[in-house]
C-alpha cells in the first residue's frame, strides 16, 4: 500500500521530529546546593536589647570539585544573597569571590560540602564585613 503524498509528508515530519526530541532530552538535576549570603557582623559592638543581626549580601560564587582542579559552575546570588545551584551528587570546594575592586573586605572563609542524590544542601555563606 502506498501513502498519498499529503499523508506521507506529516508522518515523515513527526517521526524526524520524535528522534530529534529523543536525542536532546536533558536531565533535571534533583540535587545541588541552596541557602543565603549574609555580611556580617554590622555594628561594632552588639548589646543585648540591641539587635545587630547580618544582612543578606550578593556576591559571586564558585563551585569547583572537591580537588580544586576542575571549575563546576559560578553564580551570582540574588539580591537577598539567595541562590539554588543543581549539581550532580559529589564532594565540592565552594569558594566565595572577594570583593570587587581588590578590597580586603568583605571576604568569606571557603567551605566544603558533598551533595547526596536527590537532596539540595542548604548552606549559609557568612563574609565578613571587618566591622569590629
Amino acid at each position: 500500500m502506498r501513502l498519498r503524498p499529503f499523508v506521507a509528508l506529516p508522518v515523515a515530519a513527526l517521526a524526524i521530529l520524535s528522534l530529534a526530541c529523543s536525542s536532546n532530552r536533558t536531565t533535571t538535576l534533583t540535587s545541588g546546593i541552596q541557602g543565603q549570603v549574609l555580611l556580617g557582623p554590622q555594628c561594632p559592638v552588639v548589646r543585648e536589647g540591641s539587635p545587630c543581626p547580618d544582612r543578606p549580601y550578593q556576591a559571586t560564587i564558585v563551585v569547583w570539585n572537591a580537588s580544586r582542579t576542575e571549575k563546576s559552575t559560578t553564580f551570582v546570588t540574588d539580591e537577598q544573597g539567595r541562590f539554588r545551584i543543581s549539581l550532580p551528587p559529589g564532594d565540592y570546594y565552594i569558594d566565595p569571590q572577594p570583593a570587587s575592586g581588590g578590597r580586603p573586605l568583605p571576604r568569606a572563609v571557603p567551605q566544603t560540602v558533598t551533595v547526596s542524590l536527590d537532596e539540595f544542601v542548604d548552606l549559609t555563606i557568612h563574609y565578613d564585613s571587618g566591622i569590629r
